[in-house]
């Protein structure tokens, strides 16, 4: 029985990855370049999609495409103990992940205790006991003007 193919137009939508994404991946070797049918157009396999969907997987979480490529040369079947390397990093960018979640939830909390709170109109910053605003090096960027006029 032959092996199922397919065309960029249908892996892209198995993957939801764009063609013209597919095709810049093949260009950059991260997505190994497909086979041609004799009419020229690609042919990819199942384990196209599975590359794809993992490439998909590490984008959503941050992982920048050049330090995916080590992931790739992985197959899935593989033994963790053959790739120390490999597993320090994915450990690495997984507790970057959970960092990253509990900022958000913080967040999230934040904006909770504001909306129970009837939509209070104040910003963020805390205030002193004596009514002096702390204002972080991120506002003084970004709204130098406001802070030395002694704000809105």
């Amino acid at each position: 029985m032959a092996e199922q193919t397919y065309t960029i137009k249908e892996i892209a939508g198995l993957t939801g990855i764009s063609r013209e994404t597919i095709r810049y991946y093949e260009k950059i070797a991260l997505l190994p370049r497909a086979d041609r049918k004799d009419n020229g157009h690609r042919v990819y396999r199942e384990h196209d999609i599975r590359a794809l969907r993992l490439i998909a997987c590490l984008k959503k979480t941050g992982m920048p495409l050049e330090e995916m490529r080590p992931f790739l040369t992985v197959s899935a079947g593989a033994d963790p103990e053959a790739h120390p390397g490999l597993i320090g990093r994915i450990r690495r960018h997984r507790d970057s992940i959970v960092s990253q979640i509990a900022a958000l939830r913080q967040i999230v909390d934040m904006i909770d205790s504001r909306l129970e709170e009837g939509g209070s109109r104040r910003d963020c910053a805390e205030e002193s006991r004596d009514g002096a605003k702390h204002v972080s090096s991120a506002e003084r960027r970004y709204f130098p003007a406001t802070v030395e006029a002694g704000g809105p």
